[in-house]
């Protein structure tokens, strides 16, 4: 692949609009702590179906180079990230699940964790961005390639399973303790972008 082939994958829309949601999820789990659990997991109700569109219509590419990618997401935000969610799910952070390779053939109950499923996700997403965001062409052709490997192999099974249990969180209106959590700022619902996308935008008074 010659480099203006490269130059078109990597800049297209589908390429663009997918780093554009990746973002907006990213940002969507590190300022948890900003709004009630309630409307941290309104937000993933409509970000996760968009995010697993946007990654399967993800081209196929071609790793060019020969070193691994520099790691960005350290084991520390992993675990503030974790805590933050798990602090604002509390009991209903466990979910049972219903598709495990390993188990699928058998009667077996597997627990899972909706705040472990979003950090696995948003590990390898930011990692993603961040390599993106470098302008280098070549880091972010390997970072496509890599990401779209782990969407296929990992993480898109994890989306469609924390979906199925942010879904029940939500019709089943849960009623969240705020005691013991830090009190968040009031936010404004959804970002503009993704009002627009949907058509749900309000007009501001």
């Amino acid at each position: 692949m010659n480099e203006s082939d490269f130059q078109q994958i990597i800049y297209s829309k589908n390429v663009v609009e997918f780093v554009t949601v990746a973002s907006e999820f990213c940002a969507t789990i590190e300022q948890a702590g900003r709004h009630l659990p309630q409307e941290n997991l309104a937000k993933l109700q409509k970000i996760l179906p968009l995010l697993y569109l946007k990654a399967a219509v993800l081209p196929e590419v071609e790793r060019m180079l020969d070193d691994e990618l520099e790691k960005f997401v350290s084991e520390l935000d992993y675990n503030t990230h974790h805590q933050k969610w798990l602090g604002q799910l509390g009991e209903h952070d466990d979910f049972y699940e219903v598709f495990d390779p390993n188990i699928q053939f058998g009667s077996e109950t597997v627990t899972a964790s909706i705040s472990e499923n979003l950090m696995d996700i948003y590990q390898d997403l930011k990692e993603f961005v961040t390599s993106y965001s470098i302008g280098n062409e070549e880091v972010m052709n390997d970072s496509l390639a890599e990401c779209t490997f782990h969407f296929k192999e990992f993480w898109g099974q994890q989306l469609v399973n924390v979906l199925r249990a942010v879904h029940m969180l939500m019709v089943n209106d849960i009623d969240f303790s705020t005691e013991n959590r830090d009190e968040p700022i009031p936010g404004k619902g959804n970002p503009k972008w993704l009002d627009n996308f949907w058509g749900t935008n309000e007009d501001e008074n």
